[in-house]
Order: C-alpha cells, then sequence, then structure tokens
C-alpha cells in the first residue's frame, strides 16, 4: 500500500484582518482526502510564504549571485 503525502500552503482570508497562513499536509483516510494544518505561518513576510510555496511546487532556486 503507498501514501502520497502533500504539502501546501493555504491563505485562509479573514473579514477585515490579515489573512491566515497555514502550512498544511493532505492524505487519504480510506477514500476521503484529509488536510493536516502543521504550522501557523502568519508570522512570516509574504515573501518568504511565496519562496516556501516554490519549493513545495518543486521550483529549482539558487542564491542571489550564483549562476
Amino acid at each position: 500500500m503507498y501514501y502520497i503525502v502533500g504539502m501546501h500552503i493555504h491563505i485562509v482570508p479573514n473579514r477585515g484582518s490579515r489573512p491566515t497562513i497555514l502550512l498544511r499536509e493532505s492524505y487519504r483516510e480510506g477514500k476521503k482526502v484529509k488536510k493536516r494544518t502543521m504550522a501557523n505561518l502568519s508570522h512570516l513576510p509574504m515573501h518568504q510564504v511565496e519562496l516556501l510555496r516554490a519549493v513545495f511546487q518543486g521550483a529549482d532556486l539558487q542564491p542571489a549571485g550564483l549562476g
């Protein structure tokens, strides 16, 4: 039996305040797809959240000044 777990960034809008930014894991329980919150990333600046999102999508990132 194989299990594929996906990690992703989920942005939850909040009325009148900043959105909540969550690091979530998707997994299956039988035929149902479930999500588990691994961390609250709301305290991070948006550019860091976008870098994390790119990493989870498989982007090949290089440090500044290389290449």
